[in-house]
């Protein structure tokens, strides 16, 4: 049965895409740490990061290089934080956070809660800046 993220790639289930090429997907996490939190996915799926083959985790990692840069010239931060814990959803991710300090990428802190308009703006600008790269 296809992930929720696979759903999410093939337009089953709505998101805030910021980027997509053949191989990857990056969208906003709908449960932000950060204003600007994105989620960047192989669209093959696999459930451990390590498990995956070389191109693709390469791959992965590059494409979620350029989505991070993206990221910080249209949200301001200090720095774009980044975590892979994959255990909420059985498809590899990469979590990109914009931080102003180290603690905004603690998942103990409460999450945020965006109206669907911010979340719309915030994904332009990242989509933006992505397709100026």
């Amino acid at each position: 049965m296809a992930t929720l993220f696979t759903r999410i790639i093939n337009g089953e289930i709505p998101c805030y895409k910021v980027a997509e090429d053949e191989h990857y997907f990056a969208f906003l996490d709908i449960n932000p740490m950060a204003e600007g939190h994105t989620l960047v996915i192989p669209k093959k799926e696999d459930d451990y990061i390590f498990h995956l083959d070389d191109e693709t985790y390469s791959g992965l990692m590059l494409f979620a290089k350029r989505v991070a840069l993206a990221l910080e010239r249209a949200v301001p931060c200090k720095r774009i934080g980044v975590a892979v814990m994959g255990m909420e959803v059985p498809h590899v991710h990469v979590h990109l956070v914009p931080l102003q300090r180290e603690s905004d990428l603690s998942i103990e802190k409460p999450k945020l809660h965006l109206p669907d308009e911010t979340m719309s703006e915030i994904a332009e600008k990242i989509a933006s800046e992505w397709r100026k790269m």
